[in-house]
């Protein structure tokens, strides 16, 4: 087993490409490894991270005819990105998606879906043995049971993938804070996605700009 170490192995935004796999109403039915709203708001943190670091994003459903359309909290955030709409539960084998991921020239293939289990291993896996950097961002997928997600997990580290949250990943893109292009586009992700991290980005706004004269008549 070759380990996955070294400054290279780090995912850079100019490398990676973003696919989003059936975030659709179906699977969301009978999501049981995470509180369904969860696996909303981090899949559109994880949208808009993309959108932040220039990363192109293609954004494929199976069957939406009858299993819904995409989360809006994904095509809201590229609405010109036309959704590609596949039959095989293995989007590694429909050529649409594969012919434009290798489009882009990138090497690092980002991947989250519904169901972990089904629609993320398969492709992650078979994606592997083409020779592909493939990393899942955990906290976006979700399976049918919390054993379903797990095992699905483990399987794909077994088979050679990276595995990471969209917060961590958010992060490694960034990698520097002196790299600023994109700290405004950044912190707005954080300020509504992640939560705690954010509500103290804003706190640390608010005692930096509070004149010391305030806080002393206050009895800081």
């Amino acid at each position: 087993m070759s380990f996955r170490n070294g400054l290279d192995s780090l995912l850079r935004p100019e490398d990676s490409v973003l696919v989003l796999i059936d975030h659709q109403p179906f699977q969301l039915a009978n999501l049981n490894s995470h509180v369904p709203q969860v696996v909303v708001n981090n899949v559109a943190a994880l949208t808009k991270t993309a959108r932040a670091f220039r990363v192109p994003t293609i954004i494929t459903s199976v069957i939406a005819d009858r299993g819904g359309f995409i989360f809006p909290q994904i095509t809201d955030v590229f609405p010109d990105e036309k959704v590609i709409d596949r039959t095989t539960l293995n989007t590694w084998e429909d050529k649409k998606v594969v012919d434009i991921v290798k489009a882009t020239g990138r090497k690092q293939l980002v991947i989250a879906g519904l169901y972990t289990e089904i629609c993320v291993a398969m492709p992650v896996i078979h994606a592997l043995g083409d020779g592909w950097d493939v990393t899942v961002i955990t906290d976006a997928c979700g399976g049918v049971s919390l054993e379903a997600h797990e095992v699905a997990i483990q399987r794909m580290i077994a088979a050679g993938a990276n595995v990471m949250t969209w917060l961590a990943l958010a992060s490694e893109w960034l990698r520097d804070h002196a790299r600023t292009e994109h700290t405004a586009e950044f912190v707005e992700v954080l300020k509504e996605h992640a939560a705690g991290s954010g509500i103290a980005f804003l706190w640390e706004q608010q005692l930096l700009n509070t004149p010391v004269e305030s806080l002393k008549s206050s009895g800081f």
